[in-house]
């Protein structure tokens, strides 16, 4: 068992009511109080100076680890070390250890929430964007070919996908600039050139990989759980239109790279843990690097907003994780049964997660079915995609018995075009 996923563990840190960072959760973030950028967790409302914590003697680690401005140097040091600190942080401020709670030296490590600023957690090396929700794929299949060939004769033998940018992969709070390129509205007429006009948002969530192995080597669907660190919310921004005209031969290219946001806050799989269930029924049966033992899907719920300028948001979609036809453990090891190597602050998105009704639909592609249909906003106004000055913001957590575990959220305003 993994001590600091113990459901009786209560903090003497105090959680409002429905947090998603209760004592189990102990996520991991990078946060910037006046000049100082340091390793974080939270609880509660409340930030942890992790620096300053193993200054005081903590962590069987280098306390420099957790000076960087980036989580890749504490990740370097592999599963088992960032799971001993995250057990040795649970047991810091568990309600029982009264010698912490009272030394003085620990409380100049804690701030609320609202001091801090959150930055980018991780530089991320390399991008993969799978395409791995079946109801997904089948929705847009639909809309572009027909529902006897909505899955593409390769979706159900190879979790697909392709590499994106990396570069404009940016933190939750930053504002993005609506894309511009050629678009083709009309068969029949010559492509256009200007902003995009079919703005969408993707609901996804990311994983983070620790260090793989030397090129030429893979990682099996066994293995890969010891080289994933975490798991993020994931907004993969899209340009609808830009990407309809570009994407033959080569796959999406400006409708895709300028812009992904992120939460700041990066869940360990040893968080998410309780929260395994069983995946989809996959047939026709996979090759055996695919097959996996036991669950390997996680019960995250997931919600998208949409808040138009100066007005209260509108709840666009309540979908699940576990809808994923493919899950990571095999998207890893078919990313790397080529040899392809893995380094340790990768990120690999899951493309978007739509579950099996409208009400669970991942983007405005499927909720406004191809623009097809409006979608009532709480001031009056519609919408079929993304106006200028709306903010999308995207909420997810995992609950059991009790215990909740979250990312809290990854919010971001779209600016008219620059």
């Amino acid at each position: 068992m993994i001590k600091a996923n113990d459901q009786n563990i209560k903090t003497w840190i105090e959680v409002p009511e429905n947090s998603d960072f209760s004592i189990q959760n102990i996520p991991f973030g990078i946060a910037k109080v006046d000049n100082e950028v340091f390793v974080a967790t939270r609880i509660g409302d409340t930030v942890i100076n992790l620096y300053k914590v193993a200054r005081l003697g903590h962590f069987n680690v280098a306390k420099e680890v957790f000076a960087s401005c980036r989580l890749n140097d504490f990740m370097l040091l592999g599963k088992q070390a960032t799971r001993d600190v995250r057990d040795e942080i649970s047991a810091i401020f568990n309600a029982t250890n009264e010698l912490a709670k009272n030394k003085m030296e620990l409380q100049e490590a804690l701030m609320d929430i609202s001091e801090v600023e959150m930055l980018m957690p991780v530089e991320v090396g390399d991008y993969t964007d799978f395409y791995s929700s079946e109801q997904h794929a089948y929705n847009v299949g639909c809309m572009f070919r027909d529902p006897n060939n909505a899955l593409l004769p390769n979706w159900k033998y190879i979790p697909v996908g392709y590499h994106g940018r990396a570069s404009s992969i940016v933190v939750s709070g930053t504002p993005l600039y609506r894309p511009k390129g050629q678009q083709k509205p009309k068969d029949d007429e010559p492509p256009v050139f200007g902003p995009c006009k079919l703005l969408d948002f993707e609901l996804e969530m990311a994983f983070i990989t620790y260090e793989g192995k030397a090129i030429g080597d893979s990682i099996s669907t066994d293995e890969a759980d010891d080289h994933i660190f975490g798991m993020c919310l994931f907004n993969d921004w899209s340009a609808r239109d830009i990407q309809k005209w570009e994407y033959v031969p080569l796959g999406p290219f400006l409708a895709k790279n300028f812009g992904s946001s992120v939460s700041p806050w990066i869940v360990t799989l040893d968080a998410l843990e309780p929260y395994r269930t069983e995946g989809s029924i996959q047939d026709p049966k996979v090759f055996d690097y695919l097959k996996c033992d036991g669950d390997k899907n996680i019960d995250i719920k997931l919600q998208v907003a949409i808040q138009p300028e100066n007005t209260e948001e509108t709840i666009v979609s309540n979908s699940n994780y576990k809808f994923m036809y493919w899950n990571m453990n095999q998207q890893l090891a078919h990313h790397t049964i080529n040899g392809c190597n893995i380094k340790a602050g990768d990120m690999m998105a899951s493309g978007t997660i739509s579950g099996n009704d409208e009400s669970a639909y991942g983007s405005m592609l499927e909720i406004s079915w191809k623009g097809t249909k409006s979608v009532a906003m709480a001031d009056g106004t519609e919408r079929k995609f993304i106006a200028d000055n709306d903010t999308v913001i995207m909420r997810g957590h995992a609950e059991k018995d009790g215990i909740r575990v979250g990312f809290g959220e990854v919010s971001t305003k779209v600016l008219p075009t620059k």
